[in-house]
Formats: C-alpha cells, structure tokens, sequence
C-alpha cells in the first residue's frame, strides 16, 4: 500500500517488518501482564528466560517450554502498543512525518484485526459470556472449551473492524489534515471494542471495567483531542 502511495520500498520494508517484531513483543507482555492471576509469577519468568534463551542458541526446545509456561496467547491491543512505539522510534529516528505513515497504516490495522478475529473464531478463542439467542454458539472444542453457547464476539468485532477497514480506506485521500485517519481509527475502534466489552467474560480492573475498555476509553479521548486539534481553525 505504502509502495502504491509513491513511498520509498525500503521504507515500506523496514516499517513492516518493524511493526510486525513490535507487535508480537506488545501482544505477548500484554498477554502476560493480563494472565499472571492465572499462573504465578515465578512461572511467568521461567518461561521469558527459557524463550530468551531459545532465541539466543535458536533452541527450539527452550522455546517451546517457555511457550509452554506462560501460554502461547497474544492481545491485539498489546500488538498495536508494541508496533506503535517500534513504528514511532523508527519514524522519528529516520525524520518521517509520524501522521503520514499513521494514515497510510490506519485502515490496515483494522482489517488485520478483522482477519485476526476469524482466526479467534475458528479455534474458539475470545469468546463472550452465556446467551440463549439463536445466534449463539457453543466451542466444545474452543479455548477454554465450552458446552454453552455463548455470544460469539470474535464474528461482532469482525463485522465492525471491516467496516472500519472499509469507511478509512474510502476516505483516504480525501481528509483536510493528516493524521485524521488514524485519529478516526482510535476513536471507532475504541469505541466498538469498548462495547462489546460487556458480554465478555475478561476480568474487571478500574471501576467495572476490563483492561480492554480501559484502553478503549483511552484510545476514544485521545482520537478525539487529536481530531479536534488537528481542524482547529
């Protein structure tokens, strides 16, 4: 995409490979940090030192019992903090206009997520809390399994993040100040996960609300400062 926007190869490249290793570091500790109830600390760093190790003498072995330990979960919303900040210190370290390349990325991020959904669905991941509706679903097969149907919010947040992913790319091209599209992004998919929150079963934290809804509601103000000073007139 970014190639097809007249940017430089080696940029889109670097930026790829960059938010990818940024995001999978993000999605684990937040995975980590959210699951430490479940498991018990010395576990969690057992099993970091044994992927470490892994990934320095590339023992497959020692990585493996790592994942084994402290899980092989990864958290979307970990991911998006991660890649951020490795696409922010590359940005800023080359002198590339942060919003630009946020924009170009912007409506990518939600269809990754859409994509990411399906694959929650199918292995019965993420699923929400106990209904009787028609259209809900039991994963006796799932991640924990289930015997219940339950709501299936992995295919809610599908729907929503690829009409994201479809109304950013219309609008591409066609905003009156960069950084509009990723301040959009923040907004409509904060809000969208900040909702369907509520038939979830993960912990609460602050006032009520999971570790989700809370970068949820961080990321809908911050879109809406963005938004609002970047068309100030």
């Amino acid at each position: 995409e970014m190639i097809n926007a007249n940017l430089d190869e080696e940029l889109a490249d670097e930026l790829t490979s960059r938010a990818a290793l940024g995001g999978i570091i993000g999605a684990k500790l937040y995975y980590i940090i959210e699951n430490i109830p479940n498991g018990s600390i010395s576990d969690t760093y057992n099993g970091l030192i044994n992927i470490l190790i892994g990934l320095f003498t590339l023992n497959s072995n020692s990585i493996s019992m790592g994942i084994q330990t402290i899980g092989a979960g990864l958290v979307f919303y970990g991911g998006l903090i991660g890649g951020t900040i490795a696409v922010t210190l590359y940005a800023k370290r080359e002198n590339y206009k942060w919003f630009d390349i946020s924009d170009w990325i912007a409506p990518y991020l939600a269809l990754g997520h859409a994509i990411g959904r399906i694959g929650c669905f199918l292995v019965g991941d993420d699923y929400g809390k106990q209904c009787d509706y028609w259209y809900c679903i039991a994963f006796p097969n799932g991640l924990p399994p289930t015997i219940f149907p339950v709501y299936p919010t992995q295919l809610f947040e599908m729907t929503a993040y690829f009409l994201i992913f479809l109304y950013l790319r219309l609008k591409r091209g066609n905003e009156s100040a960069s950084g509009n599209l990723i301040a959009k992004y923040l907004i409509l998919v904060g809000i969208s996960r900040f909702f369907i929150e509520f038939i979830r079963v993960n912990p609460k934290y602050i006032l009520g609300l999971s570790g989700a809804q809370v970068i949820s509601f961080v990321m809908i103000v911050l879109g809406l400062i963005l938004y609002s000073k970047l068309n100030k007139k």
